[in-house]
């Protein structure tokens, strides 16, 4: 069933908009979530701008960043003591780095969490955002902000994995580019997950 609020606003998505809407919500994932093992929690919102085509927002983390600097990322962080939700944490942070203020955020749900390389559990929300929505990237965060056809970012031909061994324990990420964009990582492993519960 579509979230009350899509509902509400049904009639002025595109007809490729209420497909994804529709997978998303009535297919189950493709298959079970791995155990995840980080303790410290954060969540990252994935931004579906609502285009007669639908597009992924995805920023590119400012060079000067302690942590993951350059990188692809979805807007989001580690949760604070006052987050009544991971929900509200990937809204919070979405305002924090884009200017995405929560009101015009619709969210559909989350996906299961998975551990980051940080040692964080990330949570992913969901969330529809209007064509007209303002984004403002905070310059001491992100660098650049892009959208990927959600046709493009769903083509699971396109994630190509690569087997690591780190402290005696394997890990499989995968690697993808869009243009000029190197979309590796948890950012890729997320709109991979994405892609197959919507594909199934």
């Amino acid at each position: 069933m579509i979230h009350s609020d899509a509902q509400q606003n049904a009639s002025r998505y595109s007809p490729a908009v209420l497909e994804f809407i529709r997978r998303f919500q009535l297919q189950l994932p493709a298959s079970s979530a791995p155990t995840v093992l980080g303790h410290r929690h954060a969540a990252v919102l994935i931004p579906i701008i609502c285009r007669e085509q639908p597009t992924l927002l995805l920023t590119r983390r400012s060079d000067f960043l302690r942590k993951h600097a350059g990188q692809v990322a979805f807007p989001g962080g580690a949760a604070d003591a006052s987050d009544t939700s991971l929900i509200f944490t990937a809204l919070r942070e979405a305002h924090e780095e884009v200017a995405i203020p929560p009101a015009d955020v619709t969210v559909l749900g989350t996906l299961a969490p998975l551990d980051s390389s940080s040692g964080f559990q990330v949570t992913p929300v969901v969330g529809l955002l209007p064509v007209d929505v303002p984004l403002h990237p905070c310059e001491d965060e992100v660098a650049e902000l892009f959208e990927i056809p959600l046709e493009e970012a769903f083509d699971l031909a396109r994630y190509h994995p690569l087997d690591i061994h780190r402290r005696g324990t394997h890990h499989r990420v995968y690697l993808s580019w869009y243009q000029q964009q190197f979309v590796w990582g948890l950012t890729a492993a997320i709109i991979r997950r994405l892609a197959k519960q919507v594909s199934a």
